[in-house]
């Protein structure tokens, strides 16, 4: 068992945590700009929350998804919103205060 299938797990488990998981993701690609791992958080939950259900809300095909947040995936904003949106959550602006 991998450590995604460990954390995918726990998630399905504690639904409630995945705000705060989602949140931290999405603040340390601000600081850091690590599409991967933002990629990789955001697929995780994807499977978390089902990759058919999300398909279905946003009128793309599983494997439109599945190739967007992929390892090499290199999703438009537009798709990432769509899918982010999909789950449930919104893309907002949120002033940071970092010292380079």
């Amino acid at each position: 068992r991998t450590i995604d299938h460990a954390d995918e797990e726990y998630y399905r488990n504690h639904p409630d945590e995945i705000d705060s998981y989602l949140a931290t993701a999405f603040e340390e690609y601000a600081i850091d700009g690590n599409t991967p791992a933002l990629l990789s958080s955001l697929r995780m939950i994807a499977r978390v929350k089902g990759i058919s259900a999300l398909a279905r809300k946003t009128g793309q095909s599983r494997s439109v998804i599945q190739k967007a947040l992929s390892e090499n995936g290199n999703p438009q904003f537009e798709t990432v919103n769509t899918i982010v949106n999909a789950m449930g959550y919104g893309i907002t602006l949120q002033k940071m205060d970092i010292h380079p």
